[in-house]
């Protein structure tokens, strides 16, 4: 039997001074998860918001999916199902430390 769940994200952008901060909440059944991103405009750079927007918030979304998998592993774990562990893990594209 099918079951479907619908879990809503919002999602809030805050532009100021050439740095755009992301906001991202995900409301579950049990529980709130809230995902943050950022990305600074570079002084040599034109400004342009809507390159700030996706890149904060991708990067608020991929603070959430971090969590969400985090979350998962240590039940799985707590029910004798954990995942293998990655002793390195490899970071793709710019991190907020970067930004």
């Amino acid at each position: 039997m099918a079951n479907t769940v619908e879990w809503p994200v919002r999602l809030t952008l805050v532009e100021e001074d050439g740095t755009t901060t992301a906001r991202a909440v995900l409301t579950t059944a049990t529980t709130t998860f809230t995902g943050h991103g950022t990305a600074r405009c570079s002084p040599e750079d034109r400004d342009i918001p809507e390159i700030g927007d996706e890149i904060a918030a991708g990067r608020a979304l991929r603070d959430l999916a971090g969590q969400l998998l985090r979350v998962a592993d240590e039940e799985l774990e707590g029910v004798g199902a954990a995942p293998p562990r990655r002793q390195n893990r490899v970071a793709y594209g710019w991190t907020d430390a970067m930004a």
